[in-house]
């Protein structure tokens, strides 16, 4: 059953469509390469359009692994497929525990605080979960392949992948939550001295310290390194052929490279060029 006629699940001819529109995102990203402003987390902007940072993220990361799962669901039927291969279901199961822990569980249960979102990147980041999720679901769930046999022969390549998307998946966590372990800290903090004193205790949605365990002890943004590597592991699954997949990897790149090194900027900034000391924006040694 179709919810939008030819999109929702999307024709072959408007996912082929898609799909190729989806590659010139970088073309939107470059922006970020030339000014260094971002109106959301470390470098958000007072204004009275913004959105709460919680509900903000929440709703403009959930719509892409809800968008994939009403396709994977309706597109099949659609295309008279009986049912999919393992492959598929797979890739599927990946991308909706991904987005589950980072649009749902994360910032609604384990996020201390965030800051506010710009309506702008709420807009963007939402086109972005739209665009994905119907070139990775159109894929998955019946213009790509939809037999056993089509997966037959790389089955090692598969379980390759799924280690390194589970690794880079546990390491985006990990680095995450030492992230959050800044917040929760000061926040225990405050919560004691304002018990103390009779006071209710302050916000820590702009507390902002130098990350330093795992990764981080080499790059200042090793939570995004290690979400690069999860959706390498995921393209792997896929494998070489999976264009959606390429494609993704390669706009989370785009989109998130200038971020890292302008968030290095403001970290030496904030903090000092001393403090910051030889770590890398994004990739150990390198960037």
């Amino acid at each position: 059953m179709a919810i939008v006629q030819g999109l929702i699940p999307p024709s072959r001819e408007n996912w082929e469509w898609i799909c190729y529109v989806w590659q010139f995102f970088p073309l939107i990203t470059a922006i970020q390469w030339v000014i260094d402003w971002y109106p959301q987390g470390k470098t958000s902007t007072e204004s009275r359009f913004n959105i709460p940072g919680k509900i903000g993220w929440a709703t403009m990361e959930s719509v892409g692994f809800l968008l994939l799962l009403v396709i994977f669901y309706t597109l099949p039927k659609e295309l008279g497929i009986g049912e999919l291969p393992w492959g598929n279901w797979t890739m599927v199961g990946c991308f909706v525990i991904h987005y589950i822990y980072r649009a749902i569980i994360s910032p609604l249960f384990l996020n201390p605080s965030m800051s506010p979102i710009s309506p702008l990147v709420w807009m963007l980041a939402f086109l972005f979960q739209v665009f994905n999720a119907i070139s990775i679901g159109g894929w998955v769930s019946g213009y790509g392949p939809t037999t056993v046999e089509d997966w037959a022969g790389r089955y090692w390549a598969m379980e390759f992948g799924l280690v390194i998307w589970a690794w880079g998946l546990l390491g985006n966590m990990f680095h995450d939550d030492d992230l959050r372990e800044i917040r929760r800290a000061v926040d225990r903090k405050q919560r004691r001295e304002a018990e103390k004193l009779g006071k209710a205790p302050g916000n820590v949605d702009k507390v902002y310290m130098l990350p330093k365990n795992g990764l981080f002890q080499y790059v200042l943004f090793a939570h995004y390194l290690c979400e690069w590597i999860e959706w390498a592991g995921f393209w792997m699954v896929g494998g070489v052929h999976c264009h959606p997949a390429r494609t993704f990897l390669v706009n989370e790149i785009a989109t998130m490279l200038p971020r890292a090194l302008q968030g290095k900027r403001w970290y030496e900034k904030k903090f000092g060029k001393d403090k910051v000391g030889s770590r890398k924006a994004i990739i150990p040694g390198l960037i």
